[in-house]
């Protein structure tokens, strides 16, 4: 009996071959120079955690796009520096609720250790604008981080625009929720329900001084952790 369960998991997680025509088939648009290597894993001739410096500039960071503004399908760099999409129940995962209020992403070479309270998983990243194609990588400007615990752990994410883009004015919350009033509340919203009720919680916004310390944080821990 053991076994024939050990089988079952197996074949749960075991990706989808290319040909299969039951295997998933996302349509979401992928950025410049990247393909399917099969229907759950992204070819690109970068490792997406590696491959990118964390910071540009003083208040510039560099993110890499997983899910795009507005969608529902769950990707992810793993920590081989490979975007797959993500596995629940071995099935690819497909958020049940509205698309992303962001551009939802992480920052590269920057994680959120256990050592400094996170989840160990790379920083996460929120682009607030329009919809960029997924695996872009592109500077943005950090503008503050929205603090949320999952399941216990911290998993704050950073808050950026893309400088040229149609909140590329923007510099602080202050300014956000200044010219652009209700964004952080539905950033807040959304994150607090779209696992569930009461599965995850924000305990509020911090300043781009916060979410700076917290990127330096990040670097120093993936720059430890890479060393093990």
């Amino acid at each position: 009996m053991l076994i024939l369960r050990i089988t079952a998991a197996a074949l749960l997680s075991a990706p989808f071959l290319p040909q299969d025509p039951n295997a998933p088939k996302s349509t979401v648009p992928l950025a410049s120079g990247v393909t399917f290597a099969d229907p759950l894993t992204l070819r690109a001739p970068h490792d997406f955690l590696r491959g990118f410096p964390a910071k540009v500039s003083e208040h510039v960071a560099n993110a890499v796009v997983e899910i795009p503004c507005g969608t529902n399908e769950k990707w992810e760099v793993k920590q081989d520096g490979v975007m797959r999409w993500d596995l629940k129940n071995g099935a690819p995962r497909v958020v049940e609720y509205l698309g992303y209020p962001a551009n939802y992403g992480i920052v590269p070479r920057a994680v959120l250790g256990k050592e400094i309270g996170g989840d160990g998983d790379p920083l996460d990243m929120l682009v607030l604008g329009p919809a960029m194609p997924r695996a872009t990588v592109a500077p943005v400007k950090v503008i503050g981080i929205i603090h949320l615990v999952d399941g216990g752990e911290t998993d704050d994410k950073l808050l950026a625009v893309v400088e040229d883009g149609p909140l590329g004015k923007i510099d602080s919350l202050g300014d956000l929720d200044r010219e652009k009033p209700g964004i952080t509340a539905i950033l807040k919203t959304w994150f607090e329900n779209y696992k569930g009720p009461g599965k995850l919680t924000c305990s509020g916004f911090g300043s781009r001084g916060d979410a700076l310390e917290l990127l330096t944080k990040c670097e120093a821990s993936f720059a430890h952790n890479e060393k093990k």
